[in-house]
């Protein structure tokens, strides 16, 4: 079984992975594969950067290309979680591809978000709520690029969704959706 997260920059989707994780899932990130590219290359480690190599990956291979990276690390009778989805493309080929795929979409109140963001104080994060804007809005729906970010489009295929605003509510949420789940775990 693969569990796919999409969602908002800071909407709690490693929060939602680390459950899956400890029911035995095996962790993979979009995000690693975009840094560890952009470390080869010397280009800086940025959100930003990230997002752009993502882009031009997506227009040169395809916009699958990231999930398709992913499933060449997939191992047999084992199952995954992969934070996070960002294309709705890549959600159409992990239909295709995976015999039980489910995808989970996060959210959260804006300002907890980026509240969040300057507790956590990730490098790749924005530091001021004006670049917070700027790549939250890129993140949601590129509508200028087919081959960007389109959260929202992601979020709208979404077979659950979770507002992450209340972290109590959101525990109990994600047990709910373990429960409908769990019985196509091969």
């Amino acid at each position: 079984m693969i569990i796919g997260v999409t969602g908002r920059i800071a909407a709690g989707k490693e929060t939602l992975t680390y459950f899956f994780r400890k029911k035995g899932f095996v962790y993979l990130e979009t995000s690693k594969l975009l840094s560890e590219e952009l470390s080869k290359q010397g280009i800086e480690i940025t959100r930003w950067n990230q997002q752009n190599l993502g882009d031009e990956l997506r227009k040169k291979y395809g916009p699958h290309i990231l999930m398709q990276k992913l499933l060449e690390k997939i191992e047999p009778n084992k199952n995954y979680i992969i934070d996070s989805i960002r294309n709705a493309e890549e959600v159409y080929f992990l239909r295709k591809n995976v015999k039980n795929f489910f995808l989970i979409a996060v959210d959260a109140d804006q300002k907890v978000r980026f509240e969040r963001i300057l507790k956590r104080n990730k490098p790749t994060d924005p530091k001021k709520w004006e670049e917070f804007l700027r790549v939250d809005n890129r993140d949601f729906f590129d509508e200028k690029n087919p081959y960007g970010q389109q959260v929202k489009k992601c979020m709208e295929l979404a077979d659950f969704k979770i507002d992450n605003t209340n972290l109590n509510e959101s525990f109990k949420k994600i047990e709910e959706i373990w429960d409908k789940i769990k019985n196509f775990a091969d």
